[in-house]
């Protein structure tokens, strides 16, 4: 059963990908088809996990939420070494960082949901 948020985070995830697009497309012909590829198939994989996460049963959500987040994590790389290599500008790279942001904080939420309580190794 999809909840609200879980909702709201796969149309978050969408808005970014529409974003991402546009600024993929304008890449150095070079970069399109290596990081750009790269970029694409992460922002796939994240937006397909929390898909598959909305179908499965609460206890087997963390792994796909863990996935999404290493997802996260990666893209930000990636947007980083574009903008470090002047491949964006700083307006994009900001307003991408912040779109990840905001996902983040949802799948962070998420995550809280499940009321997972983490075991600490002494």
């Amino acid at each position: 059963m999809e909840t609200n948020n879980q909702l709201v985070i796969i149309r978050k995830i969408e808005k970014y990908i529409e974003y991402m697009l546009t600024i993929l497309i304008k890449l150095p012909r070079t970069e399109k088809f290596s990081i750009g590829t790269e970029i694409k198939t992460s922002m796939y994989d994240m937006l397909k996990n929390i898909l598959f996460a909305t179908k499965i049963e609460k206890k087997k959500r963390l792994e796909y939420y863990n996935i999404v987040d290493s997802n996260i994590y990666y893209q930000r790389i990636c947007i980083r070494i574009m903008y470090n290599n002047k491949w964006i500008d700083m307006q994009k790279y900001k307003y991408s960082n912040e779109m990840l942001s905001e996902i983040g904080k949802m799948l962070g939420g998420l995550i809280k949901s499940l009321g997972i309580k983490k075991c600490l190794k002494q």
